[in-house]
């Protein structure tokens, strides 16, 4: 199954609507994206970093924790109102026109 970005929020604003009577305040959500983030970092940090992974944490989905961050990213910008599909198409642009040669003249990707 494909989703659009556009598709995505539209979907997590029905499910608030429906399911989650409403959006937590942007400032508990950005507490929560923290979290969330967390978590991820901590996958991260066990499973490829260097630190020696718990047995608790073994079994933890990445895949799913990333959804989570998403999930909370998605509820901010329908919440603060930022279409996310302009906003990364944006952001995409401008990290092409200010890093067109960047990455190819640094050695320390070589």
């Amino acid at each position: 199954m494909r989703l659009t970005i556009e598709e995505a929020q539209s979907q997590v604003d029905q499910w608030i609507k429906t399911h989650g009577v409403r959006y937590f305040n942007e400032l508990t959500n950005m507490a929560i994206l923290t979290e969330e983030v967390g978590e991820v970092a901590r996958i991260i940090a066990r499973r490829y970093g260097e630190q020696s992974e718990k047995e608790s944490d073994k079994n933890r989905d990445l895949g799913e924790e990333m959804a989570d961050v998403l999930w909370v990213l998605i509820c901010l910008a329908n919440q603060t109102g930022v279409n996310l599909t302009e906003a990364f198409q944006k952001n995409v642009e401008k990290k092409t026109l200010r890093d067109h040669e960047r990455h190819h003249s640094n050695p320390k990707l070589r």
